[in-house]
């Protein structure tokens, strides 16, 4: 049997307390989702130098005066973890998971509690229906535990059916839980033990604050971390409006692989699966067809890459400039229903790159635009 080896953890790159809380300042601004997040750390160099920008952005941006999320919330949030036994790590240091790390705008901070080492495992998510049928569920327990022999982390949602399965079938918890709520919030209730199981001895994983409540919206945002954090996703038993074919999708787009079990035709809880398979995705019937499509990640692990990004960069990209309401119009003019990139933008309005890369950053955070990919941009369809 393939055996998987572990990377080690990245050398020791920490940010500091202030940087910290900077970083969840940033982060934690309503209008600045992953890639706006980004974008402001590569212009301005620093979370920091962000911060002092925004106030100013968000009101050019928005018309209006919007506060940023303040020094005291973010006290108060890292305290209420620090209670729980949970710690902010971010993206680069120890304790995040190295393949979610290497997306292009991945989450900037996760909360993890558990056994960090695991973050730097191999790892492939296994996910399906929550009202998995015993011989689907019986199937998952065999699979996993014969997948974390070969040294494999299984990575789930946490949910009913499968992805309990999932969990509590891994050899000695070897276990990597994604929630949608906070890291103190245990759902559902069931399944309330093995997530604390999960804590002792496998790792459970959040982007959101703890006492923080799912709701519907925040499940397609777990299922890429869970996909984004593991080398492919194998589907067990997911009807055609399964949250699970979000979770292949969202693997395919993020280059991984996607597996999928087929069913019986005449099993609704078979239909998506079986619909992956029809589309592309590899069949797979037991541990040896998984292990055989990643053979060639196994044996030893290749240098470490440089690292992913400085925590600090003191050349940003851009200085802070103002735009003249004739730019902004010309940028909004050129614009459409289609992602450009600003090479694009630059040609259509004989602007120079910087001011673009100004007005696009107030437009992210007016909720005016939004990003085909990393690099295209388009306007907000309301």
């Amino acid at each position: 049997m393939p055996s998987f080896q572990s990377s080690p953890a990245p050398a020791a790159r920490h940010l500091t307390l202030q940087q910290r809380l900077d970083w969840l300042q940033l982060a934690r601004t309503p209008q600045v989702g992953p890639v706006t997040f980004w974008r402001m750390i590569n212009y301005f160099g620093s979370a920091r130098r962000s911060l002092e920008f925004l106030p100013e952005f968000l009101r050019r941006g928005a018309g209006r005066n919007v506060e940023p999320f303040s020094r005291e919330q973010a006290e108060r949030e890292l305290r209420l973890a620090g209670r729980q036994g949970a710690e902010l790590v971010a993206r680069g240091e120890p304790g995040y998971p190295e393949l979610l790390a290497r997306l292009e705008a991945p989450p900037p901070l996760l909360y993890v509690k558990g056994n960090k080492d695991l973050a730097h495992s191999p790892a492939i998510a296994i996910v399906g229906s929550r009202n998995g049928s015993a011989i689907g569920q019986k199937f998952t327990r065999n699979l996993v535990r014969d997948l974390s022999k070969s040294g494999l982390v299984i990575v789930s949602g946490l949910a009913r059916g499968i992805d309990t399965a999932a969990h509590s079938g891994v050899v000695d918890t070897r276990t990597m839980a994604v929630i949608a709520g906070g890291i103190d919030n245990y759902y559902p209730p069931q399944n309330s033990q093995l997530q604390r199981n999960i804590e002792q001895n496998g790792l459970v994983i959040s982007e959101n604050p703890p006492g923080f409540t799912p709701r519907a919206r925040d499940f397609p945002r777990r299922n890429r971390l869970i996909s984004g954090a593991s080398l492919a996703t194998v589907v067990i038993e997911a009807n055609m409006r399964s949250g699970s074919l979000i979770t292949a999708r969202l693997a395919g787009e993020q280059g991984r692989e996607v597996m999928a079990v087929p069913g019986h035709p005449l099993d609704p809880r078979a239909s998506g699966t079986n619909r992956l398979i029809m589309n592309g995705a590899s069949m797979i019937t037991g541990a040896s067809d998984v292990l055989e499509l990643l053979s060639p990640m196994t044996g030893p692990k290749p240098p470490s890459p440089p690292p992913l990004f400085a925590f600090e960069n003191t050349k940003p990209m851009i200085e802070t400039i103002d735009v003249t309401p004739d730019a902004r119009q010309a940028v909004l003019d050129a614009l459409g229903p289609n992602g450009v990139d600003i090479d694009e933008l630059a040609r259509a309005t004989s602007l120079e790159s910087r001011e673009i890369r100004i007005i696009l950053l107030e437009l992210e955070l007016a909720d005016r635009i939004c990003h085909d990919g990393a690099r295209n941009i388009r306007l907000k369809t309301r």
